[in-house]
């Protein structure tokens, strides 16, 4: 069985893990951002949304590299925490494109790249487009430091390379899931096409991935990372499903996040796609006519939150998350792991899917 989870001594291990994982990447950063104003001062508005990119998170995907290894039974290492947090980059480089693809003006209640970059190109002929393409390159940079930082962690070369092919597997289904998202945006909302795409979107750089690079660099055996995929895939998507709710139904000062986003931008959640199969005859049209809407103001998002909730989406949503927590639980109960390893993901999984932001 899961050894329990021991409330406030896990989760003050979890902010020693998030405080190590912080200092190496602000201590990484600074050395690169040193570097990149060697090249030019002006550079100086590209160096802050760099630092800026790279300063929030929970540092799960860290923490799940770091409990992938953990669970081959391998001890603490500094050098494996550095290739952890090689995780939180890839994940700053994907908000960073995701907000440009997506035309989001906030994440965590900052102005996101290509909004804050107008400032830099103000004046400047198409102000506006040169913001994004800034943005965009900003996005391309937290990527290719994402691999330098993994590759110079310290770990034996043999030990890298057994994960580095994983990488690709991990850059080719993140930009499949995206664009997945990006060609059935508009389109006629679907559980099943929604599904897939928050499978690949994010569950698998979130949770599966990482598991699996950790324990690549630890020699896993084959049934170890088979679990990984059992428990990381129903957590990753209970992971994304919980960000369609709080995306609608949270509190933006917690989730740094503007309500309205994902029905302006008309996106293929799981939560619009049970809305549409289950809202009356007299509903849709007027879900329909609020999808395509501009703007939406208090009124018509409190109108689609009530479409919702009498469609029964959120409840179903609710309990597609409860479903995949107990089926990535019910692996950790099934499978060898050391007891300190088996702990943390019983919380992680909690962590990740039980939350306000």
């Amino acid at each position: 069985m899961t050894p329990p989870i021991t409330g406030t001594t896990d989760t003050a291990a979890h902010d020693g893990f998030k405080s190590r994982v912080d200092e190496v990447l602000r201590h990484f950063v600074n050395q690169e951002v040193d570097q990149l104003l060697d090249v030019d001062a002006d550079l100086a508005p590209v160096a802050e949304q760099l630092e800026s990119a790279t300063a929030h998170g929970k540092r799960l995907r860290a923490a799940f590299c770091y409990w992938g290894w953990r669970a081959a039974g391998q001890p603490d290492s500094d050098a494996l925490l550095r290739a952890a947090a090689a995780m939180e980059l890839v994940h700053a480089a994907a908000v960073v494109h995701d907000d440009l693809i997506d035309n989001s003006a906030v994440r965590h209640g900052l102005p996101t790249a290509h909004i804050a970059l107008r400032a830099a190109t103000a004046g400047r002929p198409h102000p506006k487009t040169a913001a994004r393409s800034l943005a965009m390159l900003v996005g391309d940079l937290l990527m290719s430091w994402a691999g330098q930082l993994f590759t110079t962690c310290g770990l034996p070369a043999a030990y890298l390379s057994r994960a580095r092919p994983l990488w690709a597997v991990l850059a080719r289904e993140l930009v499949a899931g995206e664009c997945l998202e990006i060609l059935h945006t508009g389109g006629r909302p679907d559980p099943s096409t929604s599904l897939k795409v928050i499978r690949y979107k994010t569950a698998k750089y979130t949770v599966e991935h990482p598991l699996h690079i950790g324990g690549a660099l630890a020699g896993a055996p084959r049934e170890l990372r088979a679990a990984f995929s059992e428990y990381g895939l129903p957590l990753g998507e209970a992971f994304q499903l919980r960000d369609d709710l709080l995306g609608l139904f949270g509190d933006p000062a917690r989730t740094g996040k503007a309500n309205a986003d994902d029905i302006t931008a008309h996106r293929p959640t799981v939560l619009l796609a049970y809305t549409w199969q289950h809202a009356s005859p007299d509903q849709l049209p007027e879900l329909q006519r609020l999808l395509g809407a501009r703007e939406l103001h208090e009124d018509g998002l409190r109108r689609v939150r009530e479409i919702m909730h009498a469609a029964g989406a959120p409840a179903r949503v609710e309990f597609m998350i409860t479903e995949r927590i107990r089926l990535a639980e019910a692996v950790l109960d099934h499978t060898d792991l050391p007891g300190e390893a088996a702990r943390a993901l019983a919380r992680l999984a909690r962590t990740a899917t039980v939350r306000h932001h």
